[in-house]
């Protein structure tokens, strides 16, 4: 892959000068139409060997560009709050939005190729951050991502004509890095295993273009053409029309028996035993989060249910063992228009909490398989499309030792129509009844079934479902607790054979 960028391309000055204006010019009205459409962001992702113009084009592409519409990150190392979170945290909370561009410097790519040369892991694990990073772009690219991949190369002759040049050069001799040494003796490898990367992670819809990086001209010419012309088709492509909303699911169900069928919903706790059970579960909590193995790990709680279903009443126990400067609750509602310009995880990734924290979800992610489905709000396409992304997304919190607890809170009709008649009726309680509520519950039947597909999709080994059967609040509340306990429990369990 990288023989054709050692023959030494180059473009004679006068050449590129008389290109350079019409080319600068295209490009920027092509920014310009990227902010005005706003339909999609652009990710440039820069890789390559250490002296090959990397700096020095991103630069000019600001100088040809509007850079107040370009947002340039740099990820070489990790800061201490990064080092808390999953992986992909720090990538995610920096995505550009609709209209804008995010030109990442030391992005997953340069993470793993630098691990491999330097051994802190083997070929197995190597596969497996290739295939993270093809799932992570698939999932960009289908939220309408334009991605661009440039790897510039230099061969090992050129990088060390270039060090020996720049080291007799008293007035350039700054531009060696520690970095151009350090990969002058692991060129081989870094050179073996970059190839490897780029040949599986050349995909159509995110292909890497490898840039010769000798001649300064030819190089930045280069990057430029492919910036514009495939931006230019992405501009004018019409949008796709959407499918109808509300059009059959596109897998059926194998019969027609529900999950929540096998519920019980008559499992009820006197007020003695309520009380007694919420104690006890509620102190095991509380030296659960206290305990110096949980600095390893960190909670994300789910809470999803039918209205009415008794999930603020639950959240508040749960609330009530915790330090208040160790938890976090995040309500969902509609996105807002920043989170409409970015992709659907996003607004759940910035929320994640770092390790020794607790962050309950007061509704999440699932509202696209459910509501968004539900109410037409996505296409079949998309909500189909999220089983998978939703179980990668809980995967990686899982691998990053997050301890993921879900649960569905359920009641039957007759008991929901009880509530809403009650709170209706209660001056303090008015608020929590909508009109949305009563709209939802004519579609009970269409809940269920999401319902039924999304346990049934998204419940792993590594987050589960929970199934609460919550027609009795004090049962319901108690069962949260002691399966929040629990979970964190076989965490340190798990750490414990892992030595």
């Amino acid at each position: 892959m990288f023989e054709s960028a050692e023959i030494g391309h180059s473009i004679d000055k006068d050449h590129y000068e008389a290109e350079l204006p019409a080319l600068r010019e295209a490009l920027l009205e092509a920014q310009y139409e990227l902010k005005q459409q706003g339909r999609f962001p652009v990710i440039i992702l820069i890789n390559g060997i250490e002296g090959a113009g990397k700096g020095e084009t991103v630069k000019l592409l600001n100088e040809w560009m509007d850079p107040r519409l370009i947002e340039v990150r740099t990820f070489d190392q990790q800061s201490d709050e990064e080092l808390a979170h999953p992986p992909a945290w720090r990538y995610w909370r920096h995505l550009p939005a609709k209209g804008r561009m995010g030109i990442f410097f030391g992005n997953w790519y340069s993470q793993m190729i630098q691990d491999r040369v330097h051994g802190l892991f083997k070929d197995p694990r190597l596969d497996q951050a290739i295939e993270a990073a093809q799932r992570l772009e698939q999932m960009l690219c289908d939220e309408g991502a334009l991605i661009f991949k440039f790897w510039f190369h230099l061969s090992k002759p050129q990088m060390k004509r270039r060090l020996k040049h720049l080291e007799k050069d008293p007035l350039h001799s700054w531009r060696i890095s520690p970095l151009d040494w350090q990969q002058s003796k692991t060129y081989d490898k870094f050179v073996r295993y970059g190839e490897r990367v780029l040949r599986r992670t050349s995909r159509d819809f995110a292909p890497w273009y490898v840039i010769e990086g000798v001649d300064p001209h030819y190089r930045s010419l280069m990057v430029g053409r492919i910036l514009l012309e495939s931006l230019q088709a992405a501009l004018e492509e019409k949008p796709a029309t959407p499918s109808q909303a509300h059009a059959a699911p596109l897998i059926a169900a194998a019969d027609s028996r529900n999950l929540l069928d096998s519920l019980d919903m008559t499992q009820a706790l006197e007020k003695t035993d309520y009380k007694e059970q919420l104690a006890t579960e509620q102190a095991r909590l509380s030296g659960l989060m206290r305990d110096k193995r949980f600095h390893r790990h960190s909670v994300v709680a789910v809470f999803e249910g039918n209205d009415a279903a008794g999930k603020g009443g639950a959240i508040r126990r749960v609330a009530a063992a915790l330090d208040p400067r160790q938890y976090t609750i995040v309500p969902i509602a509609a996105p807002s228009q920043d989170e409409l310009a970015q992709p659907y995880l996003w607004r759940f990734w910035r929320q994640i909490p770092g390790r020794g924290q607790f962050t309950v979800f007061d509704r999440s992610w699932y509202g696209r398989v459910l509501v968004e489905r539900v109410e037409g709000f996505c296409t079949p396409a998309d909500w189909l499309r999220a089983y998978g992304e939703i179980n990668d997304f809980e995967e990686q919190l899982c691998d990053a030792g997050v301890i993921v607890v879900k649960f569905w809170l359920a009641i039957d009709p007759d008991t929901q129509l009880e509530r809403f008649q009650a709170r209706e009726k209660i001056p303090f309680k008015r608020y929590k009844i909508t009109d949305d509520d009563w709209r939802n519950r004519d579609k009970w039947p269409q809940y269920r079934e999401a319902v039924g597909d999304m346990v049934d999709r998204t419940s792993s080994e590594f987050a589960p479902w929970t199934l609460v059967e919550a027609n009795d609040k004090h049962f319901a509340r108690v069962k949260v607790l002691r399966t929040l306990n629990d979970a964190i429990e076989k965490a340190f369990a798990r750490d414990k054979k892992k030595g």
